[in-house]
């Protein structure tokens, strides 16, 4: 793991990136143990695992250490689109060590936070809504699902308008890549599958 941990990394070069926060139920101490992982996708479509530390929960300190450490072991450019949920911290680090790298919201994720702000006997039809976002033909229909969602629920559930549209232009990034890669890179399911 050490070796790994060290390797030189001057002759990859990454496509995508999926970044996430695993957490474990195991107390041993008060915080529960946090793995910060992040996969890479090469040019051929080959998926490696590109970093795998003990973090300090998601905060913007140890996802930058993480980054910078992968630079200064000769990664000097970054992905072209990250993927990742809504934890701040990630993005904050990666627009200081890689500030040319797009953005991903995670629709996994992001669709579990919304249903947070509906009943349950609604989950259903908005997770349809939903759905009819990031299923959409190409980036113009999405656009018009997501004004639709916004427009469906603003009044009676502001809340749930105002997290989705907050994120509007990361939830809608991965359209701008070939159409083959969306169900990969829509979601971080890349790292929660394994």
């Amino acid at each position: 793991y050490k070796e790994w941990q060290e390797r030189d990394l001057s002759m990859k070069e990454y496509v995508y990136f999926w970044a996430d926060g695993i957490y474990f139920n195991v107390r041993l101490t008060n915080d529960r143990p946090c793995l910060l992982v992040i996969i890479g996708a090469r040019a051929d479509g080959k998926k490696e695992m590109v970093a795998i530390y003990d973090g300090e929960r998601e905060s913007t300190l140890s996802w930058k250490t993480i980054l910078q450490d992968l630079k200064s072991r000769g990664l000097k450019k970054g992905p072209k689109l990250a993927i990742g949920d809504g934890a701040m911290g990630f993005w904050s680090a990666l627009q200081e060590v890689y500030p040319q790298t797009q953005m991903q919201r995670c629709w996994v994720h992001k669709t579990m936070n919304l249903l947070n702000y509906f009943p349950k006997s609604m989950h259903a039809k908005v997770k349809d809504n939903i759905h009819n976002i990031w299923m959409a033909e190409n980036k113009k229909d999405a656009k018009k699902a997501f004004d639709c969602f916004i427009k469906c629920y603003r009044d009676k559930y502001p809340k749930a308008a105002k997290c989705l549209e907050k994120d509007r232009d990361t939830l809608l990034t991965f359209f701008d890549f070939p159409a083959k890669h969306w169900l990969s890179i829509r979601s971080t399911n890349v790292i929660e599958s394994v």
